[in-house]
């Protein structure tokens, strides 16, 4: 966070349902967009996967990968020039490997164009699945910011949550919000896992957290805006095509550290770890 006057701006986090169709899917995420600028927000966080979805990975997935300057991306650029708006959303990507796909974030700004792009880093080879045949994990230690107004954003994507050094290398990387795209699949206790591990990782890091989540049936939904005590400012259920819009201050994040300097107190730093063997720790992790 920048030293100086403090930072007020508002976020929306848009709950979609994203399908397997690209154009349909842009359709939407101009709609929601217009209505987030309208609602007077200066950061629109869309959900993982908002280029293409479909209920199985596979081939369908490699065929729909996209350059990062390709049509989903330029259709994000435009809409952010016209709106004022940055926008953040799930781009399935092209990757050096022909037979899998990169699953990355795009953060694009007015007059900026792409400001940040994250590739997931934790592939969900778990509980059956096995992600990492279709997608390819992204480089370790790197955190994805951008700044807007003197507050640093960060992102990060879905089963990445349930790995608290993620957001911890964001926040030593200056990181005041961190905004977090997802497809968290429902299940026994996923709202419950959604919505508590959303809620530590703002209170252990004393920072905002904007997550956008994929409407029911195939998320838990409950998309949130969490500040930097673990409260949620504002949130929405199991709709589809709605928004949460919430305030973020620099002024809040200061007060809270004052307080809880947590940060300050702590004694250990995060390094990459070396696999030890397994699935998941050769290859990274999700589809959570």
């Amino acid at each position: 966070m920048s030293a100086g006057s403090t930072v007020d701006l508002v976020v929306a986090v848009v709950q979609t349902a994203p399908g397997d169709d690209p154009v349909r899917n842009r359709h939407t995420i101009t709609d929601l967009a217009e209505e987030a600028a309208r609602r007077g927000a200066r950061v629109a966080v869309f959900p993982e996967y908002s280029s293409f979805f479909a209920a199985e990975l596979g081939p369908a997935y490699l065929e729909a990968a996209e350059p990062t300057d390709g049509p989903f991306v330029r259709h994000l650029g435009a809409l952010a020039d016209r709106l004022g708006l940055v926008i953040v959303a799930g781009l399935v990507a092209v990757s050096p490997d022909p037979a899998r796909f990169e699953n990355l974030l795009v953060a694009v700004a007015p007059g900026r164009g792409v400001v940040a792009t994250y590739s997931k880093q934790h592939l969900y080879d778990a509980f059956g699945g096995q992600e990492s045949r279709w997608i390819v994990p992204g480089p370790l230690a790197v955190a994805a910011t951008f700044e807007l107004d003197g507050l640093v954003f960060g992102l990060q994507t879905c089963y990445d949550l349930r790995f608290p050094e993620v957001t911890r290398t964001l926040v030593d990387a200056g990181t005041d919000v961190v905004l977090m795209p997802a497809e968290w699949v429902r299940g026994p206790l996923k709202q419950h896992h959604w919505t508590t591990l959303l809620t530590a990782r703002a209170l252990e890091n004393t920072v905002y957290v904007a997550a956008a989540d994929h409407a029911p049936p195939v998320g838990v939904g409950c998309s949130t805006i969490i500040d930097p005590t673990g409260v949620a400012l504002a949130s929405v259920g199991d709709e589809v095509d709605v928004m949460a819009l919430g305030r973020v201050s620099s002024d809040r994040i200061a007060s809270v550290r004052r307080t809880n300097p947590s940060l300050a107190l702590r004694r250990y730093d995060v390094v990459p770890r070396r696999p030890r063997g397994g699935p998941s720790a050769a290859a990274g992790s999700d589809r959570e």
